[in-house]
């Protein structure tokens, strides 16, 4: 994403009409019309993909939407209808008082007759002490559940010990695994299924199921040292840098977010003549979270070697998207200063005199970045990635890669750069928030990112496992 990727809200701003009615098929026609008439990308995928196809999934989609019986229905289905256009930048997110409302209508009708395991766990827990060979059975943690896992007949099933959440009891079954390890099924707070044939172990104390991880507790096993520190660095909410050995650090940036640039900014203030007399440097960015551009600014010149060109984006002009610039200049929790609101002024003057179009906002469509400094340490950049990657990430990645000491290291991005610059509404009646795209990136149809991702110069293949990807790469490093 461009150079300012900040997230605007506008409350109130449409409604359907003056006494809306917010069923499923009302709530669909305002996302349709807000998306048509504001997208950046809406013209362009449908060039792509045709009239025929966006009219036969429209239909499609409106025969689930009138079966839809309450919000809780309706949000997954108008997210499946964005999905035509693309799988990322577009965002349906039930507002919290949609979700507790639901959850408080549910509760007494069905989740007290949820399926029950009962179990007399200072029993269980002496048979799991008394164990020679471990599996899945034990007692495990994943926030805020205290998790048994038993084995009965062909599946190990999960039962709650202790809930933190009040759609949880006791005893309730949380999970159910096969026996083969081939498919699971994990019931989230709301007992909404999510099933996953991602299922493994990492070490003996820690259980992945799809983008669940769970932390055994009971019986107490020996740890990993190896495997503790991929699970430090997969939870870390901070940046870190770390010694390898003397000729190579390790720099975990878990996000790119605004919140994020200053913590990155002081790790590396703090460690600059670290940083520049160490021959290697690993970058580990694996599953960002995206965010903005100026958070990997200061990070540019440890890799930079030549001129770095950044093609500009289009923003789509329409009274609805150019309301943000006001936004900017008018709303204090912006924090703009005054060159800043000089800049908002003038991009929605610019974009006023242009309404319908597409209008960069930059004097040139593709910026050179210059520095007069090159650095002779590090010499080698390494930057992990994997599919969890996208956004400001891969913006970063097309940066970084323009270095002759850069080589990137894991599997191929998600691919959502093209179409970006999100911004978020309320829904007429308050119950979802919708976020689409304002820009579109002058980079299409040349050099597409979207659905393609950027790939590695260096995969790192299914018989390496992702904990061991920080070592594996250090040894080619060092070699």
């Amino acid at each position: 994403m461009k150079k300012y990727i900040i997230i605007a809200m506008l409350l109130g701003t449409f409604s359907i009409s003056n006494a809306q009615n917010c069923n499923c098929e009302s709530n669909f026609e305002w996302v349709k019309k807000t998306f048509e008439e504001n997208d950046a990308g809406f013209e362009y995928y449908i060039e792509k993909k045709g009239e025929q196809a966006y009219k036969e999934h429209n239909q499609r989609i409106l025969s689930k939407i009138k079966s839809a019986k309450n919000i809780n229905e309706c949000a997954p289905i108008l997210y499946e209808w964005l999905e035509f256009f693309r799988s990322g930048h577009i965002a349906i997110s039930l507002k919290e008082t949609s979700q507790n409302q639901q959850i408080e209508k549910v509760i007494p009708n069905d989740f007290s007759e949820w399926e029950k395991l009962v179990v007399d766990v200072p029993k269980f827990e002496k048979y799991l002490k008394n164990k020679k060979v471990q599996d899945a059975e034990g007692i495990w943690f994943s926030e805020p559940y205290k998790i048994g896992i038993k084995k009965e007949g062909n599946q190990y099933v999960g039962f709650i010990i202790e809930s933190g959440a009040e759609t949880w009891k006791k005893n309730q079954i949380k999970l159910k695994i096969d026996s083969n390890f081939d498919s699971s099924v994990f019931y989230m707070r709301d007992h909404s299924a999510v099933e996953s044939n991602d299922i493994k172990f990492l070490g003996e104390n820690y259980l992945k199921i799809g983008r669940m991880m769970l932390k055994r507790i009971a019986p107490v096993l020996p740890k990993d040292e190896a495997i503790e520190s991929y699970i430090t660095m997969l939870n870390a909410k901070e940046p870190y840098l770390e010694q390898l050995n003397s000729k190579t650090l390790m720099l975990r940036i878990p996000s790119f977010s605004n919140e994020s640039k200053a913590a990155i900014d002081s790790v590396l203030a703090v460690n600059k003549d670290l940083i520049l007399r160490t021959e290697n440097l690993i970058l580990d960015i694996r599953s960002g979270t995206g965010g903005s551009d100026s958070s990997f600014n200061d990070l540019i010149p440890y890799l930079y070697t030549n001129p770095i060109r950044t093609v500009g984006v289009q923003f789509r002009s329409t009274k609805l998207n150019n309301q943000r610039m006001l936004d900017f200049i008018n709303n204090p929790k912006y924090g703009f200063d005054e060159d800043e609101k000089k800049w908002a002024q003038a991009g929605f003057d610019k974009l006023e005199m242009n309404l319908g179009k597409y209008v960069g906002l930059n004097q040139y469509d593709v910026n050179s970045r210059s520095l007069d400094t090159v650095y002779e340490f590090p010499k080698h950049v390494a930057i992990i990635i994997n599919g969890g990657n996208g956004s400001t990430d891969e913006q970063f990645l097309l940066a970084a890669k323009q270095s002759k000491k850069v080589k990137l290291y894991g599997k191929t991005t998600f691919g959502v750069l093209d179409i970006s610059n999100m911004y978020f509404i309320d829904s007429p009646c308050n119950e979802f928030e919708f976020g689409y795209a304002l820009s579109r990136s002058k980079r299409i149809p040349n050099f597409p990112i979207d659905e393609i991702g950027i790939q590695p110069d260096y995969y790192l293949d299914e018989d390496i496992p992702e904990e061991e990807w920080i070592s594996y790469v250090n040894e080619l490093l060092n070699n």
